[in-house]
């Protein structure tokens, strides 16, 4: 599947992640915006559910942007590891990522009736309401970071 969004002349792409080189990339992504950017502890940022999520990469004009994984949890589908690389933000990089990976749920025929929920980072809930994504009680950190709980229904 691969989603297109054009947004002031850049082309958008997203694309399921298919291949070891696709992987490295994403990795690297996570790398520099966890990691490095906002001081995520490494053996926090890559876990036991690498190989059974399904991930996606973003580039802008062909250059790799960003990346979003989900899967399958008993609470319903996880949506998680949203990064966009510092100089491709504001560019639509993120709402691109979300409609593919929400449209990619939404295609599977064990998502349906099931609860989306991500836990994201207070910067980020404005993109993940305009999909309909709801704030769900308390604030909580996560790896030194202030998130929200955020849930929808397809």
């Amino acid at each position: 599947m691969k989603t297109k969004e054009k947004k002031e002349e850049q082309l958008i792409l997203v694309e399921k992640v298919l291949t070891e080189e696709q992987i490295n990339t994403i990795f690297k992504i996570r790398e520099d915006v966890f990691v490095i950017e906002q001081e995520v502890d490494p053996s926090e940022e890559y876990d036991e559910f690498e190989s059974s999520s399904t991930h996606f990469l973003a580039k802008v004009n062909g250059q790799p942007a960003g990346t979003a994984r989900w899967r399958f949890t008993e609470k319903g589908v996880k949506l998680e590891r949203f990064a966009v690389l510092k100089p491709m933000r504001s560019k639509g990089v993120g709402l691109a990522l979300v409609k593919a990976v929400v449209e990619d749920i939404a295609a599977h025929s064990e998502s349906k009736g099931k609860k989306l929920y991500m836990h994201a980072q207070l910067d980020a809930m404005p993109l993940y309401a305009k999909f309909g994504f709801q704030k769900v009680g308390e604030m909580f950190e996560e790896c030194n970071i202030q998130h929200f709980k955020m849930e929808l229904y397809l």
